[in-house]
C-alpha cells in the first residue's frame, strides 16, 4: 500500500504555499470560493425572455371590448325601446268597425293615414269597399281623400294592417267614417299618422350601432390575436 505523504514525510513549514512561493496563475481564489457552477448567474429580478419592467403588452388592450360591448349594447337597447314604442302606436290608432262604420276624432290639421286591418292584409289580397270621411262637428273640415301610392304594411300583435288611403284635414274635430262594399267581416279601418317614421325609427341607429359594436369587438380580436402570434415568434 503507497499512502500520501509518504510515510514519514512531513508537510513543508508553514503549510502550502511554501513561504515566499509564487501564487498560481490567475491569482488566489477571492474570499467566498468562486462561482457556482453554471457559469454567469443573472441579477435579482432579471427574467429572461422579457424586459425588466416584465412582459410585453399586446395592444390594443382589452379595455377596448368593453368599448364595443356598450356600443352593441346601445344598439341593442335603442332597438328594444323603438319596438315597444311601436307597438304602442300601433294600438293608439283610431278604430272603425267594417263594414258598419263609425266616428273618428283627429285632433290636428295635416296629413293622416287609413289602414285596413283585417284578412289579405298583408298580401293585399282582400273584397274591395269604399270609404267616405264627412265632417260631424263644427270646424272639423277634410281637404282630400285618395288611394295610398305605395306599399306599407304592420303586423303588431293582433293587428294586421296595410295602408289604403291619405287624407289631408284642414280643420280638427270629429269626423263621420261611411262604408260601403263587401269588406272581409271582422275586418277594422285605423285612422293614424305614418307609421314608416317608427319602422325607420328601429333600424337608425339601432342597426349600425350594433353592427359597428359586433365588427369592432371582431377586428379586435383578430389583432390582438395576430399580435400575440408575431410577439410569442419573436420571443418577446
Amino acid at each position: 500500500m503507497t499512502a500520501y505523504p509518504p510515510s514519514g514525510g512531513t508537510e513543508p513549514p508553514g503549510g502550502y504555499p511554501p513561504p515566499g512561493g509564487s501564487p498560481p496563475p490567475g491569482g488566489y481564489p477571492q474570499p467566498g470560493g468562486y462561482p457556482q457552477a453554471g457559469g454567469f448567474q443573472p441579477p435579482l429580478g432579471y427574467s429572461p425572455g422579457y424586459p425588466a419592467g416584465g412582459p410585453l403588452k399586446v395592444r390594443p388592450g382589452r379595455i377596448w371590448y368593453l368599448v364595443d360591448l356598450a356600443l352593441f349594447a346601445a344598439g341593442l337597447a335603442w332597438l328594444i325601446t323603438s319596438i315597444f314604442a311601436f307597438a304602442g302606436t300601433v294600438d293608439g290608432l283610431q278604430r272603425v268597425p267594417m263594414p258598419a262604420g263609425g266616428k273618428v276624432h283627429l285632433g290636428h290639421t295635416g296629413g293622416y293615414i287609413v289602414y285596413y286591418e283585417g284578412q289579405g292584409a298583408q298580401n293585399g289580397r282582400f273584397p274591395r269597399f269604399f270609404m267616405k270621411v264627412t265632417p260631424a262637428s263644427s270646424g272639423a273640415s277634410v281637404a282630400n281623400l285618395r288611394q295610398y301610392g305605395s306599399s306599407l304594411t304592420y303586423n303588431v300583435g293582433s293587428h294586421h294592417g296595410r295602408a289604403v288611403f291619405t287624407m289631408n284635414i284642414t280643420g280638427p274635430g270629429t269626423f263621420a267614417v261611411t262604408i260601403s262594399g263587401n269588406p272581409a267581416a271582422g275586418s277594422d279601418l285605423a285612422f293614424g299618422g305614418s307609421i314608416a317614421r317608427g319602422i325607420v325609427g328601429l333600424i337608425v341607429p339601432a342597426v349600425p350601432l350594433m353592427v359597428l359594436g359586433f365588427f369592432g369587438w371582431l377586428a379586435l380580436f383578430i389583432v390582438r390575436i395576430a399580435r400575440k402570434s408575431s410577439m410569442r415568434r419573436a420571443g418577446v
